[in-house]
């Protein structure tokens, strides 16, 4: 048995867009959830348990302040949204958002704009605009620090 063999042997045979060899595991999971769909707080301070308790299951890199890029899924903030929205936004439910991960060079990322809002054009939806996320990275490692994108 070859070494591709051997890594993607109890995986389906490749067909379609599907590949064994692009399996990895998911050593460590966590779902915290309201089933009625209810909003909290409390969820979001019980989902950063759960990361934090993935630590020993490998959620790092080879530095201790660089992570693996886990993070956490939430539902839209709407009410966080209208606050820091510079114009009055839809109904809730009603439009989408996006966590985009560009670039740090102003010329890649500006290109890259440009061809999102064309999409999203072409797709019969209206472009809003972009909001930069603050962020602080005081805390990452150098091997974060490189790979850093603009939120």
């Amino acid at each position: 048995m070859n070494k591709l063999q051997h890594q993607t042997a109890g995986y389906p045979k490749a067909q379609g867009l599907y590949h064994p060899r692009y399996e990895h595991d998911a050593c460590g999971m966590g779902f915290v959830v309201d089933i009625n769909g209810r909003k909290s707080h409390a969820i979001i301070q019980q989902a950063l348990t759960v990361l934090c308790n993935l630590n020993h299951r490998g959620a790092a890199g080879s530095e201790p302040n660089t992570g693996d890029g886990a993070g956490i899924s939430i539902q839209i903030p709407h009410t966080f949204l209208q606050k820091v929205w510079p114009e009055p936004i839809p109904a809730a439910g009603s439009y989408g958002v996006g966590m985009v991960f560009m670039a740090q060079d102003e010329q890649e990322r500006q290109r890259c704009q440009q061809q999102f809002e064309q999409i999203v054009a072409q797709e019969g939806q209206r472009f809003r605009g972009w909001r930069i996320v603050p962020t602080n990275n005081a805390s990452l490692g150098e091997t974060a620090k490189s790979g850093e994108p603009f939120i």
